[in-house]
């Protein structure tokens, strides 16, 4: 079972979303239409292939984990969507899956090897095609001030190696000049769609589960502890049960 098996019924409905302004944002900077076809690298629960879908003709999710597979199926079904998943890791791909107009990577850059990557995205991406890094995540800047103490928290009960993977992933996801330096690819636009929404104060609480670092099955039998915790500090930040959220959606553009 993969690290992110247990939190896959919780991925979707309770990380960050990516709203519908963000994809129509991308897909008119990229020129998408009913011809493009588009591979979701690291799918998880489909939300960019979905996301994306209504802008291209073709949809391809790839993820390693089955029960994210099983997410992102159920929720095509619920939409209506029809997308072709592949279950494996995305530098494992068979070399007869062809090339794509645009190559989406959401937060999964960091799980994948570096040089297998960039030789795959080098026959995945069409010559005038483009890979989209994306991310959505809540703006650190001060305008979510439950956030610090939040993440303190999640640190405090996650098990120590793990914190320290996932940290060293978040600074491989945004080093992404790093990632690329001597290849051929050239990060060019980044797209920003900023948002408002209110989250639920429980809903908040059982985002913790959806990181690898502090997912059930991270935390074993400290599960409810650790959510007593978190909800103990929300509590003073909201309103109605509900508390206040700036989300910041970003698209890294790269070309070959």
């Amino acid at each position: 079972m993969g690290r992110f098996a247990s939190t896959a019924s919780l991925y979707e409905h309770l990380r960050p979303p990516y709203p519908s302004e963000f994809f129509r944002c991308v897909a008119h900077k990229l020129g998408l239409n009913k011809q493009s076809s588009l591979i979701d690298l690291g799918t998880g629960p489909g939300l960019l292939a979905l996301g994306f879908g209504p802008y291209v003709g073709r949809v391809v999710g790839v993820d390693p984990e089955p029960a994210m597979l099983d997410a992102a199926r159920h929720a095509a079904a619920g939409a209506g969507r029809y997308l072709t998943l592949i279950e494996g890791k995305a530098e494992t791909l068979a070399a007869d899956i062809g090339s794509f107009d645009v190559v989406t990577i959401g937060r999964a850059l960091h799980w994948m090897d570096r040089d297998l990557t960039l030789a795959l995205l080098e026959r995945l991406v069409a010559p005038d095609g483009a890979l989209a890094i994306c991310a959505s995540f809540s703006a650190t800047d001060g305008r979510n001030p439950w956030l610090d103490g939040y993440n303190e928290i999640r640190r405090r009960w996650s098990p120590a190696q793990l914190w320290e993977e996932a940290g060293r992933g978040t600074r491989t996801h945004r080093d992404l000049p790093a990632f690329f330096r001597g290849s051929s690819f050239q990060l060019t636009k980044l797209v920003t769609v900023e948002t408002s929404h209110l989250v639920g104060l429980h809903d908040l609480a059982k985002r913790t589960l959806t990181y690898s670092s502090s997912s059930p099955d991270a935390l074993g039998e400290n599960v409810e502890a650790m959510l007593r915790d978190v909800g103990n500090h929300l509590v003073s930040f909201s309103r109605d049960g509900a508390i206040p959220e700036t989300i910041i959606s970003t698209a890294q553009i790269v070309k070959h």
